[in-house]
């Protein structure tokens, strides 16, 4: 099995004050030492990389572990790990969790994590914050720079729109990926768009760029709900091993209390599954859709 791009899964919860993070779940693999450094830890607001996520209200990106924010550097690098994003989940103004994923080791690099961002004061396009791009080369990381995306253009710009998650299969033939060209060459294939609630109009959205030797994940599904809001039904999914999984899939029942996504919806607290994180997608302060990723 092809080692994932997201290589480590955690989730912080606010405590019943609201003055702490604290450890709500995570998927480590066989990272037992970084595992064993974060169980027992808690962040105040603008402490490490999550509580930074919750005092600033947007994505964080850190391209390494020797920043301030970061309480773990040693234990990131023995399990190799080379970037982290740390995503705050609202639900209005109400912080309901913070997911950071980790990417990266020393023997598979060849993927990307951006950070797009539009604030409506300034302007009407999406640009990049910043990015983390591994072994891709200099030439697709300048030409992220320099791109500017109208809403629905490129696969930042079309999470955006939709408010909802983004996956493309092969970004060189896609003709909605302007930079599919420059990322073939870079050999980087897959790419998987989500957009970020914050607690103000400005919107972020995150994409996770994969070679074809670093998926993003062993598998990922996107879940929304039916007509009548009973039900969620697969929308869209990927596996490595499978290709495309047939739409729609069995039905998930919104009342089922032991199923995962099905809390996840009706909770907005992302889950820890077997293997899998499952996360809120917001868009107009509700839970429109259901990301799952396996790592």
């Amino acid at each position: 099995m092809k080692p994932s791009f997201i290589r480590i899964a955690e989730i912080w919860l606010p405590d019943h004050d609201q003055t702490l993070l604290e450890f709500g779940g995570g998927l480590f693999g066989p990272a037992k030492g970084f595992a064993a450094a974060t169980r027992s830890l808690c962040f105040g607001l603008g402490e490490g990389l999550p509580g930074q996520a919750w005092e600033e209200g947007r994505p964080i990106l850190l391209k390494d572990f020797d920043s301030l924010h970061f309480r773990r550097t040693a234990a990131a690098q023995d399990a190799g790990l080379s970037c982290a994003i740390a995503l705050p989940i609202f639900l209005g103004k109400t912080l309901k969790a913070v997911v950071v994923l980790f990417g990266g080791n020393a023997d598979a690099r060849a993927g990307a994590i951006e950070l797009w961002h539009n604030s409506p004061r300034v302007t009407t396009d999406m640009t990049l914050v910043d990015g983390y791009y591994g072994t891709a080369s200099d030439s697709f990381e300048i030409l992220s720079k320099d791109t500017f995306l109208p809403r629905g253009t490129g696969l930042p710009g079309l999470a955006w729109q939709r408010g909802a998650a983004v996956f493309m299969e092969d970004l060189g033939a896609s003709p909605r990926f302007l930079r599919g060209a420059t990322a073939a060459e870079a050999g980087i294939t897959r790419g998987l768009g989500l957009p970020c609630p914050t607690k103000t109009e400005e919107v972020y959205v995150m994409t996770l760029l994969s070679a074809l030797g670093t998926p993003i994940a062993q598998k990922l599904e996107s879940w929304t709900p039916n007509a009548t809001r009973q039900h969620l039904e697969r929308s869209f999914g990927f596996c490595e091993t499978q290709g495309s999984l047939a739409s729609p899939a069995e039905p998930i029942a919104l009342d089922s209390p032991h199923n995962p996504l099905a809390s996840v919806f009706l909770t907005g607290v992302p889950a820890i599954g077997e293997d899998m994180i499952a996360i809120p997608v917001v868009a107009d302060g509700e839970i429109t859709e259901v990301l799952a990723l396996y790592l």
